[in-house]
C-alpha cells in the first residue's frame, strides 16, 4: 500500500510540473493536494472573502494554464504562490511561500507592465526563478490574465 501512496504521489507531481504551459484539460484535472489551506474569515452573510472574489470574478481561459500550479484562495499556495491579491505587492514577499532569492531580490511590484513581461517569459524577467514555464506569447491573453489577477482581492 505505501509503494503505491508513493507512486500516486510522483504521478501527481509530474502532472502538475508538466500542467505548466499545457492546455485547459490539463489545468483542469490537477490541483495540487498538499497545498496548506488558511481558514479565511467570514462576512457578514455569511460568504468568505474567496467566495466573494470568485463570484464577482471568472477566470479566463487563458488561466487554467496557471490554476495546474497556482491557487487563488488567500494563503493557499501549491507548486507556486496562491495568486490571491498579488496585484500591486512586491514581488518575493508574500508571506507562507518560500520564494527563490532571485525573486526576493528582483524590486519588481506586480503591476500591469511587470505581470505583462512575467507572463511573457519569466526566466526572462527574473532569471534564477523557480517558475519553469515558457510563458504566454499572446498578448490578449495575458491582459485577460492580468485583469482577472486585479478582481482576486
Amino acid at each position: 500500500m505505501r509503494a503505491g501512496r508513493r507512486h500516486a504521489g510522483a504521478i501527481a507531481a509530474v502532472m502538475l510540473l508538466a500542467g505548466c504551459g499545457g492546455g485547459a484539460e490539463d489545468a483542469a484535472r490537477q490541483e495540487p493536494e498538499s497545498a496548506a489551506v488558511t481558514p479565511e474569515p467570514a462576512t457578514a452573510a455569511g460568504e468568505s472573502a474567496t467566495q466573494t472574489a470568485q463570484a464577482t470574478a471568472k477566470p479566463p481561459a487563458a488561466f487554467m494554464q496557471c490554476r495546474s500550479c497556482h491557487a487563488v484562495e488567500p494563503g493557499r499556495h501549491g507548486v507556486g504562490p496562491s495568486l490571491f491579491a498579488v496585484y500591486g505587492t512586491k514581488a518575493g514577499e508574500l508571506p507562507g511561500y518560500s520564494f527563490s532569492a532571485a525573486m526576493k531580490d528582483s524590486g519588481l511590484t506586480w503591476d500591469d507592465a511587470t505581470l505583462d513581461k512575467w507572463l511573457e517569459a519569466p526566466a526572462k524577467l527574473v532569471p534564477g526563478t523557480k517558475m519553469i514555464y515558457a510563458g504566454m506569447p499572446d498578448p490578449a491573453k495575458r491582459k485577460d490574465v492580468i485583469e482577472y489577477m486585479k478582481a482576486l482581492k
